[in-house]
């Protein structure tokens, strides 16, 4: 396979057409390609390590299916991901004081108005697009402990793809998307305090090593795209690629003791009730890329 620095070039379509077809060819055919068995992700055997590292070299995720059942272990994501290299955690606003965020219905004041912890869907996004340059999300682990009574579903998506759809489009939308003002997400400011400066950037990059990197919410409030008509365009046919009947969505519900590990891909998540004991995931998110991939 070509440079990723070199196939993500708009000047070099030869290496671009490469590295497409590759990626294209071996497309995941249903979210059971991702699944790897494992018994205790907080000790991977050599073989389920590089089960899940091969899932990610290929489609930039991996779903593991444990034995650990409802097992609250907060180790379980953060030993987990070690394995794989990972290791800076992003000290977000909404994580405890160990960086690994319990994702639950909560409503004390330090969660009050993050659509993660309430019972809403959420739209597609990469985690951390409000996040500055320099801490830019690379990979998460998102770990489920409960699942929701009824909802809560995940849908996942290579950003690779969604680059092909669009570049093979029209070359002019990545251009655009990959302007230093494509996207800003404006400060959030609570009570007169501003909790996060405003944040702009492209919703493409190239990584420290070449590999895609994508930033990108889908929200429709609190957000502003760079004022031009190639911008309007690209933004548009994104949201097309995303919503398009043949694009390669891997919808998963996670069980407990299951979770994902990728390169921050795009992913959803849909309304869900609980009933008793309520629904509980750990995230971890990490500024490097999964080791090996």
């Amino acid at each position: 396979m070509p440079n990723p620095v070199t196939a993500l070039s708009l000047s070099d379509q030869d290496a671009y057409r490469r590295w497409r077809d590759d990626k294209l060819a071996d497309l995941p055919g249903s979210p059971d390609d991702l699944i790897v068995e494992v018994d205790d992700p907080r000790r991977l055997t050599e073989a389920e390590t590089e089960a899940i590292r091969e899932r990610c070299g290929r489609w930039n995720m991996a779903v593991y299916r444990s034995r650990v059942g409802d097992d609250p272990d907060k180790d379980i994501p953060r030993l987990l991901g070690a394995r794989f290299g990972l290791h800076s955690l992003d000290h977000n606003p909404g994580a405890d004081e160990d960086a690994i965020t319990a994702v639950t219905i909560q409503s004390d004041a330090l969660h009050q108005g993050f659509i993660p912890y309430t019972d809403k869907p959420i739209a597609w996004h990469t985690d951390g697009y409000y996040n500055s340059p320099q801490r830019q999300i690379r990979a998460f682990i998102l770990h489920c402990v409960r699942p929701a009574a009824e909802g809560g579903d995940n849908a996942l998506l290579d950003p690779d793809v969604v680059y092909i759809r669009l570049r093979d489009r029209d070359p002019e939308h990545i251009r655009a998307l990959m302007h230093h003002e494509a996207m800003t997400i404006p400060p959030n400011i609570i009570d007169g305090v501003e909790r996060r400066p405003a944040v702009t950037g492209p919703v493409f990059m190239a990584g420290d090593h070449g590999e895609l990197v994508m930033r990108f919410t889908d929200r429709k409030r609190n957000i502003a795209w760079r004022d031009n008509a190639t911008t309007t365009a690209a933004v548009a046919a994104l949201r097309e690629v995303l919503g398009a009947d043949d694009t390669p969505v891997m919808r998963v519900r996670l069980e407990p003791g299951w979770g994902v590990i990728c390169n921050n891909a795009l992913h959803t998540r849909t309304r869900f009730s609980d009933s008793g004991a309520p629904r509980l995931l750990y995230r971890a998110r990490y500024y490097e890329r999964i080791q090996g991939t």
